[in-house]
């Protein structure tokens, strides 16, 4: 008896330090966005796009632990498309005695590592926004718009895959997010670009596209490494335990598609704007390592290395195309998070039936909708509420000007813009 209280004494701790490790991995993709951004929009927006990325992070773990985590994972809720609202997060010291008086019901886990495992989920799906619409929304708005999105619109959705609602009893599969995490925050942001409108200068009254290039590619090239090593913990930790040789292998083996996904992503993108372009664009490859990543989240378990390179081409293939056709209606996002998480990561969500025999299209088709309907009519009626109290888009003046000056007051590279500006 003593030798079992010890086996599952370890294997709780086991676990839980595994959880937290996937779950600081997973913290370090908010670096990764903030990189990525600050190297795609223009130097006098950078300030701004890093207060946005640093700021939400804090809104998402203050409003989850205040409310989300208990309206996603509910103790008991009133039905599956409701699950009622809970108290604040509390601890789990009696988890041990649990634990070594075992059960079906005991825990395998802390879960205050569980909740911090799904708190960086959320920061993550509100990272996907701040990208979309850079360089010309207020920031006071987009920081509102993230205590409703991180404390009500996304738990909800949550819940009902995640938590067990109807949209788990329905047979919709989704490992670790393609829908409850990504397709969220591009259903987010495209309600908030379509209210937002273009930037100046994107789109002429002759239905040009001029392009607006990034300040800093390096740092660009350096957020997309840091968010595919992230990555690793956002799909290994999803898979929730370690402690015994079947869940290992399953890690490795989600580790394995994971990184394929990404790497068959970057050159189906390069390839695929060279044969559209006549150039290997650098953003394009970029964004194609994302769209792997993305697309691959949904299962990276069931598939054999082979598909999920597969899964990964589709989705490089998919980003390219998806970018230029919403440039072609006016929809405009400075970094392309709706086309890698929004349009992949649909297309990630109908992959699953490809490798695992218990999807269907059908529940996945349900899944995608609900997900996107709830999610975009949510946050654009959030968006329009915020829009009529306070006002959304900074003045012509300060877009023109820069929104670092405009809401920080300060610039990222003063000594560049500076030398610049005195002809030197």
């Amino acid at each position: 008896m003593e030798t079992a209280n010890a086996v599952a004494e370890l294997s709780y701790a086991l676990d839980t330090f595994y959880f937290l490790v996937m779950g600081a991995l997973v913290m370090w993709m908010a670096a990764g966005f903030a990189m990525l951004e600050a190297g795609l929009v223009r130097a006098k927006n950078t300030t701004e796009i890093l207060t946005k990325n640093i700021a939400l992070y804090a809104i998402a773990s203050i409003m989850y632990m205040l409310m989300g985590y208990n309206i996603m994972y509910p103790g008991e809720a009133v039905n599956s498309w409701w699950p009622g609202f809970g108290s604040i997060l509390g601890s789990d010291d009696n988890a041990v005695n649990d634990v070594v008086a075992g059960g079906e019901d005991a825990p395998y886990y802390s879960v205050l590592s569980d909740f911090f495992f799904q708190v960086v989920f959320v920061a993550t799906a509100m990272s996907i926004v701040s990208g979309a619409v850079a360089e010309r929304m207020k920031l006071w708005a987009f920081l509102l718009f993230a205590v409703v999105m991180t404390g009500f619109i996304y738990p909800m959705q949550g819940f009902w895959k995640w938590g067990g609602g109807f949209l788990d009893q329905a047979g919709f599969l989704d490992f670790a997010g393609s829908g409850v995490v990504h397709l969220t925050g591009a259903s987010a942001a495209l309600a908030g670009v379509l209210l937002l409108g273009a930037r100046k200068g994107k789109y002429t009254k002759d239905g040009k596209i001029n392009a607006i290039p990034g300040a800093n590619l390096p740092l660009a090239t350096l957020g997309t490494f840091i968010l595919w090593l992230g990555w690793f913990g956002f799909n290994g930790g999803s898979e929730l335990k370690v402690s015994n040789v079947e869940e290992a292998n399953a890690v490795a083996l989600i580790f394995v598609n994971t990184n394929m996904a990404a790497a068959a992503g970057v050159v189906a993108a390069l390839i695929t704007s060279r044969l559209l372009f006549g150039k290997a664009d650098l953003t394009m490859a970029l964004n194609g390592a994302l769209a792997g990543l993305v697309a691959i989240t949904a299962e990276p378990l069931t598939p054999t290395p082979l598909l999920a390179s597969t899964i990964g081409v589709v989705g490089g293939i998919l980003v390219v195309f998806s970018i230029v056709t919403l440039d072609k209606l006016k929809i405009d996002d400075p970094v392309g998070a709706i086309s890698v998480h929004g349009v992949v990561g649909m297309w990630g969500l109908l992959a699953v039936v490809l490798s695992n025999p218990e999807a269907t299209v059908g529940a996945q088709l349900l899944g995608l909708g609900v997900i996107f309907a709830w999610v975009f009519g949510t946050a654009l009626i959030t968006w329009f509420v915020i829009k009529m109290i306070m006002g959304i888009r900074v003045s012509e003046e300060d877009e023109y000007e820069g929104v670092d000056i405009a809401e920080c007051g300060l610039e990222a590279y003063p000594e560049f813009v500076g030398t610049q500006g005195s002809g030197k």
